[in-house]
């Protein structure tokens, strides 16, 4: 496989600086907007858009909230292997807030449809927003659309992105990840019924 960097760790942190900035300006003081990280990658970018918001642009308190979606996909039962369910954290009232739902990467749409059926169980937020650090906006199954986008990104099907956090992964980085194309020749050697790699 082959990679090149689509984001270094300075280019992150300056897109994240802007999506903070855009919130600001639709949100204000947030006293009525929680923000909801979608597990398991999308908890990552929440918790330093809600850093940034307390600690460079002195908003206090923002609610941050982490939403499981695992078994609202409508392809989990799908997957061979065994699914293992992230933490769903949501410690306040969602019913008449305006929801922030945050993951890092836009691809399909299942998942962010998941999450609009998951967060009924909380009630009714007044209006939901998406924000993402990468959307690529030619993989969409589903007519769903960011309203706060880090970059877009043309990814064709055998590419994949990553993105890498500090906190876990030790350095900020956006990746474009090719897998190598197989050839037909090595198609017709291989059994039948070994799946692709289920997009999630």
């Amino acid at each position: 496989m082959s990679q090149k960097v689509l984001l270094t760790s300075k280019e992150v942190n300056i897109i994240l600086h802007r999506l903070a900035c855009q919130l600001i300006e639709k949100h204000l003081d947030f006293s009525n907007t929680i923000l909801i990280g979608i597990q398991p990658r999308g908890k990552y970018l929440a918790e330093r858009i809600k850093q940034i918001l307390e600690q460079e642009y002195n908003i206090k308190n923002v609610p941050l909230g982490f939403l499981d979606i695992t078994f609202f996909r409508d392809d989990f039962r799908r997957n061979e292997k065994p699914v293992e369910a992230n933490k769903t954290q949501i410690d306040f009232l969602v019913e008449d807030k305006k929801v922030v739902f945050i993951d890092d990467v836009l691809y399909t749409g299942r998942s962010i449809r998941a999450a609009l059926t998951a967060i009924q169980s909380f009630g009714r937020p007044s209006g939901i927003e998406l924000l993402t650090l990468i959307d690529r906006r030619f993989s969409r199954d589903l007519p769903i659309q960011p309203d706060y986008r880090g970059r877009q990104v043309d990814a064709i099907n055998n590419e994949k992105v990553i993105v890498n956090w500090k906190e876990n992964d030790g350095e900020d980085q956006v990746l474009l990840v090719a897998k190598e194309v197989r050839s037909e020749k090595g198609k017709e050697k291989r059994e039948k019924g070994k799946g692709e790699e289920s997009d999630m």
